[in-house]
């Protein structure tokens, strides 16, 4: 191996994380997909380019064996949305490498324009390549990831706007599905989640904003300037796709961004991670916010094991819900408030990383909001608030707590 990938090398996590696991990424013959194929191999895994033009596909290949081994880097020409070469594909990755554990979605085809003027054989493309490419992949590796109870299949979203409906409605759809696979896999050992990679300037991205900029009455360096704060290199977006597969048990079921992923490899990347500083506080401060983490922790594993009494799609629903608005998984929000219990009670330093929990305060403040439109009983809808508005000022309260650390 020689010169290793600098952004996924600088975020903590080990260069045999993947060791043994066979990843196929489409569309990494350039861009995002071809950085998170180097990502990938850097992480221990064996990569295999699925990439419908030929000569950049074999070029990535090339590039990809120089600098990681021959025997872990393999092009494998693929039209995602034609069903035989899908089928093909997977047989082929088979031979070579015996299994697939990742699906990498990544391929993409950009339609812009009106709606009401993009031609229909355009919003075919687009479905052909954003939905019915992933479908086909599904279809193809997870009868096999299911078999050995092990993989990880993810799909890649977009942020839609004003001339990009040909071209997000499929993006959105791909969210549905992972959602779907979601519910579908639970307890099969299989992960599937969404992940969009922000707006990094890769060719097809500049080329589109080169379009798009114009229909919304702005240059391209405007355009950038507007959307900086989602910005990411090309690199970062690749690496950020990658820590996500090596971090999946902890997206299962979400849709995430990439700067999300690379923020959870590590807290400090792009600058300061939140975090309170238990240098200097007293113990009767360690101990009031102790105290609040701990009742916050138990109200929400209470929670938790009341949704498991619910029906199953009940319980489904509320699962996906909550990952949705809170970010994380619920049984990754009792870790890090039990961690962060142990460490107010430990009074450790250095800085003790927090968990967002503006978003779980947002979380009973929609709650809320949904209680009110089901509940028709003024009585028990006055109860259930009450409930409801008393675990979120818990949260808030030990917000307050560790701001004053």
């Amino acid at each position: 191996m020689s010169a290793r990938p600098s952004v996924i090398s600088q975020l903590g996590l080990a260069p045999h994380r993947l060791r043994g696991e066979v990843a196929v990424v489409t569309g990494a013959g350039g861009g995002i997909g071809y950085e998170a194929a180097r990502a990938l191999l850097w992480l221990g895994a064996s990569v295999v380019i699925a990439e419908i033009n030929a000569e950049a596909g074999a070029e990535a290949a090339r590039r990809l064996a120089d600098e990681f081994g021959r025997e872990r880097a393999a092009f494998i020409h693929t039209d995602v949305g034609d069903e035989r070469s899908v089928e093909a594909l997977a047989q082929a990755a088979v031979r070579r490498f015996g299994k697939v554990d990742i699906v990498l979605n990544n391929a993409t085809v950009a339609v812009l324009g009106a709606v009401k003027e993009v031609p229909i054989e355009k919003w075919d493309l687009s479905y052909r390549v954003n939905l019915r490419g992933p479908v086909l992949l599904a279809r193809a590796f997870l009868p096999g990831m299911l078999g050995r109870h092990h993989g990880v299949f993810v799909c890649v979203s977009s942020t839609g706007t004003a001339y990009l409906g040909a071209y997000e409605t499929f993006k959105a759809a791909q969210v549905h599905l992972a959602n779907t696979l979601d519910a579908e896999l639970e307890g099969t050992g299989v992960i599937a989640f969404t992940i969009g990679p922000g707006l990094a300037p890769t060719e097809t991205a500049r080329a589109a904003v080169e379009r798009l900029a114009p229909l919304m009455g702005m240059t391209m360096a405007e355009f950038f300037e507007l959307n900086k704060s989602a910005a990411l290199s090309v690199e970062e977006a690749g690496a950020g796709f990658a820590a996500a597969i090596a971090l999946a048990e902890q997206f299962r079921g979400q849709e995430i961004s990439s700067l999300q992923a690379l923020k959870a490899a590590n807290p400090a990347f792009g600058g300061r991670a939140p975090a309170s500083s238990l240098a200097g506080a007293g113990p009767a401060q360690l101990e009031t916010a102790r105290a609040l983490c701990q009742g916050v922790r138990r109200t929400l594993a209470e929670q938790s094991e009341g949704w498991k009494q619910r029906s199953l799609f009940e319980r489904q629903w509320v699962i996906r819900d909550f990952k949705k608005t809170t970010g994380m998984p619920v049984e990754a929000w009792l870790n890090a408030l039990a961690q962060l219990e142990a460490s107010l009670q430990a009074g450790d330093n250095p800085p003790v990383p927090l968990p967002p929990l503006e978003r779980l305060a947002g979380y009973y403040g929609h709650l809320a909001d949904l209680a009110q439109g089901y509940e028709r009983n003024a009585a028990k809808l006055e109860e259930n608030l009450k409930h409801i508005r008393a675990w979120q000022a818990e949260v808030e309260a030990l917000r307050r707590a560790l701001s004053g650390l």
